[in-house]
């Protein structure tokens, strides 16, 4: 598993020939070392105010930011297993009129997880992104270059998985796919 690399290990990986773990994988791992920067600030102690509310604020926000933080991280190795399957497909035989449709049918599901894996990266960015408020808001002044760099981080994880996404959802030849998938980046966008 790529998460459980030594940072050093996965560095290699990222730079290797090899076409995994590629962008996908890199907008995961973004996303979840800036959802594990905000939670970090979320869980300080000390507040902007050391008001109750803004206690009870970041600790709710920390609570998803963890469980986003987790998400992410398994979608690093997710994205690469997607893509993996994408060469599989492409991969398989096309000597006979049955090879050919199962290999069709093959690229198309394999072809699907290719967008699901970056659409939901790019969700879960998205969701903590909208915690970050609650972190910027009422969190340690302190650690206001911790919250930015999480919230670009964040940012570049989103950007990322829907580069990806918009890279492969136009190979999906169901055209209800299509639009439902092109439905939910566009409403993720709002």
């Amino acid at each position: 598993m790529l998460i459980h690399r030594a940072v050093s290990d996965l560095l290699d990986a990222f730079a290797s020939p090899d076409p995994t773990p590629g962008g996908g994988s890199a907008a995961a791992l973004a996303g979840a070392i800036g959802a594990s920067l905000l939670a970090m600030v979320a869980g300080m102690t000390k507040t902007r105010t050391g008001s109750r509310e803004a206690r009870e604020a970041l600790d709710a926000a920390r609570e998803r930011l963890m469980a986003a933080q987790a998400t992410l991280a398994g979608l690093v190795d997710r994205d690469s297993a997607a893509y993996d399957l994408v060469v599989a497909a492409y991969g398989q035989p096309k000597g006979t009129d049955t090879e050919k449709a199962a290999r069709r049918e093959a690229i198309q599901h394999a072809m699907r997880i290719a967008t699901d894996v970056p659409l939901e990266t790019a969700t879960v960015c998205a969701g903590a992104l909208r915690d970050a408020a609650a972190v910027e808001t009422h969190g340690n002044p302190n650690a206001t270059s911790d919250v930015g760099t999480g919230i670009a981080l964040l940012g570049a994880g989103l950007r990322g998985a829907l580069l990806n996404v918009d890279a492969n959802i136009g190979s999906l030849t169901d055209p209800a796919v299509a639009a439902e998938l092109q439905q939910r980046r566009k409403s993720l966008m709002q």
